[in-house]
């Protein structure tokens, strides 16, 4: 599946990359800030209709790019996203 819109928001120290199609919310991928530079990743949600079709997968590469591009470092908590950066050596750098 081919998401139509990721969205990034970030209120106070919480955070948010969100898919959207025709409005409606299919996925998302929450954070906490605890620092300036420093985000734990605490949950994935995706559509249960759409579950096994990429889109936490989507999430997490919208996650990586921004974290390289702020200079944000990452420590998963979310059990998707944990499995995720033990497999996937690439996507390491943006490690706390």
């Amino acid at each position: 599946m081919n998401p139509t819109t990721i969205e990034h928001q970030e209120s106070g120290a919480r955070g948010a990359f969100q898919i959207f199609r025709d409005g409606k919310r299919l996925g998302e991928m929450t954070y906490s800030r605890t620092n300036p530079t420093l985000v734990v990743v605490d949950h994935t949600f995706v559509d249960p209709s759409l579950r096994g079709q990429g889109i936490a997968q989507h999430l997490q590469d919208a996650l990586v790019a921004w974290a390289r591009e702020s200079g944000n470092k990452v420590v998963p908590v979310c059990s998707y996203v944990k499995l995720q950066f033990q497999r996937d050596a690439s996507i390491r750098d943006v490690l706390a």
